[in-house]
């Protein structure tokens, strides 16, 4: 992923030095410029220098005019040793510096903004496991009948209206139509400062229309899957054997089926939650969400390389470690499954 996402952003087209100084640059500065970042040299060092960078573990010049000089303020580094010109140091993984915000490190940009992410993409998984799970187990319960055409059209409905409309569809009904009803704003985040600018506060009523947004895709995708998975456990022989038993159907569905089910809709999570951790770029740009798929659009508009590749490489790592998260559910959810 390092290097797909380095080889893609460094050969488009455009130099990355007259991109940090506008209109403004002369030859000078450009050379500076391009000296500084290692922009001066051939592509391949240029990428051993990224995954030095990157490296928990790295080797740094002790030559102040090397790009790979140490700077223990810049990498937050400790030595370990030095042989001849080289040292080794342990640092924390350093994804350089935004173009655009003055000299502010990648890491800075993406500690602002990732939990502001995370507190929405959890709000909206939420939504979409608690409805979704119980509206799929009606729609299982209640087959064929009107209940379950009715929640079958709403998920429908939900999987197919594309994130950036249901936001601004929300956005101007909730937030501009219905505020006196609803107190609630077209946009906003979750922290925002006074009308005398001095102290900041915590909005979480920002925090329910984009959530509900961004929770409705997975909402109408869990019913799905919550449904015909559960139709098709209660055609199982145990189940079978639960009702000769004489169970109560709710004892069924709770001690036997609803657990068996779950499987299909765990990937299904996972696969979402890990999307909305990427950004919800477009959820966040409408509601004015202060979060990592804002920063990524802004990024975008102003070419703010590092800071785009810094983004994509946090959410890949997200990605991994919520595979291995769900990987270890499927071996409690269903025993058969062994981690290997």
């Amino acid at each position: 992923m390092v290097t797909v996402i380095f080889f893609l952003f460094n050969v488009l087209p455009g130099d990355p030095a007259q991109m940090m100084l506008g209109q403004n640059e002369d030859s000078e500065q450009i050379a500076a410029v391009k000296a500084k970042y290692g922009f001066d040299k051939p592509i391949m060092t240029q990428y051993l220098y990224y995954l030095n960078d990157l490296s928990p573990i790295s080797f740094h010049s002790t030559n102040p005019e090397d790009y790979s000089f140490l700077q223990v303020g810049k990498y937050r580094a400790k030595k370990l040793f030095t042989v001849s010109s080289t040292t080794t140091v342990i640092k924390f993984p350093y994804l350089r510096e935004s173009f655009t915000k003055q000299g502010k490190k990648v890491s800075q940009v993406i500690g602002e903004t990732l939990p502001n992410t995370a507190i929405l993409a959890v709000s909206a998984i939420c939504i979409a496991i608690l409805i979704g799970i119980v509206l799929g187990i009606i729609s299982a319960l209640y087959k064929d009948q009107w209940l379950d055409k009715a929640i079958q059209v709403f998920s429908t409905l939900g999987m197919s209206v594309p994130s950036f409309f249901s936001a601004i569809l929300f956005a101007w009904c909730f937030g501009f139509v219905l505020h006196e009803y609803t107190n609630l704003e077209m946009t906003g985040s979750l922290y925002e400062l006074d009308d005398f600018g001095e102290k900041v506060n915590v909005k979480w009523k920002n925090l329910i229309l984009p959530a509900i947004v961004l929770g409705i895709r997975p909402l109408a995708v869990v019913i799905q899957l919550m449904r015909n998975s559960l139709l098709e456990v209660f055609n199982q022989d145990y189940i079978r054997t639960a009702r000769a038993k004489g169970l109560s159907e709710y004892q069924i569905i709770k001690n036997h089926a609803v657990k068996n089910a779950l499987n299909p809709v765990v990937t299904a999570i996972s696969g979402w939650f890990a999307s909305m951790l990427a950004g919800a770029v477009f959820v966040e740009y409408i509601f004015g969400w202060n979060g990592l798929g804002k920063e990524i659009v802004n990024a975008l508009n102003t070419l703010d390389l590092p800071v785009i590749m810094g983004s994509v490489l946090v959410i890949a790592l997200l990605f991994i470690i919520i595979n291995i998260f769900v990987d270890i559910i499927y071996g409690w959810l269903d025993p058969k499954v062994k981690l290997e």
